[in-house]
């Protein structure tokens, strides 16, 4: 087994020592925190869509403000190293749901409506590992794993469904495109052909706030994919017109609503010290879209591209008397970690197969001096390897892109066309130079040495230890 992958026995024996820690009698005076180390922790992760990595106030948005987000921050830890492993909704949710390189598990770009394939009955999702624990577990927002009945999220460990099962744009209205109506879908029937957009993350947050109640007695897994703010927007009339920057603001200050929802039942129920609350993206924003498209911030490029701005997001977590409060962590971390760190931290067992994530408890905990487990991140558009990280570093190998080359994106949520680049090889320090201007590799051969066989040997190994989606026959 390649080094990079997680050591099975070590992982074991590290869960229940974690899992044996939360259940240890407390000696703090708070009876919650009484309460939160004689029982398994909560997990919510509110997931948006295209959203950018400059969208938050705490990470420098303008025109519009996003306080209950920024208080997330303030009360936990904002990352500012914070990836996605590739750059596409599909890819991005499997990736952050069974702790793989999506390629490993041959689920790739963004499926829709005519798509036969989905995630396999033989891989492990996020509600499938806690399920172990006798978790309560519910999705409720966008699932684009697969819409046919054997690829839904209650055939893969949730125990409840209700959203729109691809994205939002994949409906009769469509700009450019022909698709057939949008379904809503509640377990496994469709409730209703293209809905009111306007209502989805109303629907989302309140459905999400009826389950926290409801299970509050035992542990649970939420899992909140907002349709938003993938284009097309849609807002509320409560939102509607309340920011300085258009439709895209309104959303995200809905958005930001939604989360408010969620962390004020939290508290409500006296569940704050043990629920692990992460809010991130799928990808970065799709600047073709322009006003409607989202920010990259000092990033390069955005959704679709392996530079920073498609695979670096916005990301901040909460747990009160776990993770530090008021800390901005700059360590690199990739969404396949979050699966390998809850199974750590709930004593569940890992999937029998390879997976790519490692345990990153101890970097999000802040331990002193934790440092990534992985020796190097691995960047893909498809089955194509683009680029690698390690530490500060990061390299590019000689590849096409699509950018929009400094021009304006569209209006009124209709895109503009992109141009198509190449890069050839290029070096890229990212302690000094996070936008990827400054190409360094004519001064540190030795490191693009490195990367370069560090790269190729990562995608042999991958390539030779693939898995097959599951598929239906139509």
């Amino acid at each position: 087994m390649a080094k990079h992958r997680i050591e099975r026995r070590e992982f074991l024996r590290g869960s229940a020592l974690a899992a044996a820690s939360l259940a240890m009698p407390a000696t703090a005076a708070s009876p919650q925190r009484a309460s939160a180390k004689r029982r398994l922790p909560n997990i919510v992760i509110v997931f948006t869509d295209d959203q950018g990595y400059g969208d938050l106030g705490c990470f420098g948005a303008k025109g519009f403000e996003t306080p209950n987000i920024d208080r997330m921050a303030t009360e936990g830890t904002k990352f500012t190293n914070f990836h996605v492993a590739q750059a596409v909704c599909s890819a991005s949710r499997t990736a952050l749901l069974t702790g793989c390189y999506p390629n490993r598990i041959g689920i790739l770009g963004a499926l829709g409506p005519k798509n036969t394939h989905g995630i396999s009955d033989s891989e492990m999702t996020l509600a499938q590992l806690v399920k172990q624990r006798n978790y309560a577990t519910a999705i409720y927002g966008k699932w684009h794993l697969g819409h046919h009945p054997p690829f839904l999220p209650t055939r893969h460990g949730f125990d409840d469904y209700f959203g729109l099962p691809y994205s939002n744009d994949m409906w009769p209205s469509h700009p450019t495109s022909k698709f057939p109506d949008l379904p809503l879908v509640e377990g496994e029937k469709t409730i209703e052909y293209n809905p009111d957009q306007t209502k989805l993350t109303t629907w989302y947050t309140e459905r999400a706030v009826r389950f926290i109640e409801k299970s509050k007695d035992r542990p649970f897994f939420l899992y909140v994919p907002h349709s938003m703010p993938h284009v097309p927007l849609h807002v509320s009339n409560k939102f509607k017109g309340k920011s300085q920057k258009g439709l895209y603001g309104d959303v995200m200050m809905e958005l930001d609503w939604s989360v408010g929802e969620i962390l004020s039942t939290i508290n409500r129920l006296g569940l704050d010290e043990m629920t692990f609350v992460v809010f991130t993206t799928d990808n970065g924003p799709w600047l073709s879209y322009g006003e409607h498209g989202g920010s990259a911030g000092p990033l390069r490029e955005g959704k679709g591209t392996a530079w920073e701005g498609g695979v670096r997001v916005p990301c901040v977590m909460r747990w009160p008397g776990r993770i530090p409060a008021g800390r901005v962590c700059n360590e690199p971390l990739v969404t396949i970690d979050i699966l390998p760190t809850v199974a750590r931290l709930i004593g569940a067992k890992l999937p029998g197969h390879p997976i790519d994530g490692m345990d990153v408890w101890p970097v999000i905990s802040g331990a002193a001096g934790a440092k990534s487990p992985h020796e190097a991140y691995y960047w893909y558009w498809g089955n194509d390897l683009q680029a690698v990280s390690s530490g500060k570093w990061k390299m590019h190998f000689p590849h096409t892109y699509r950018s929009l080359e400094d021009k304006p994106g569209g209006k009124d949520g209709k895109p503009v066309p992109y141009v198509e680049k190449e890069t050839e090889l290029a070096l890229f320090d990212l302690g000094s130079d996070v936008g990827e201007a400054h190409d360094v590799a004519g001064e540190h051969q030795d490191v693009v040495e490195r990367l370069t066989k560090m790269g190729k040997a990562f995608d042999e190994d991958l390539k030779a230890n693939t898995r097959s989606p599951g598929r239906v026959s139509t």
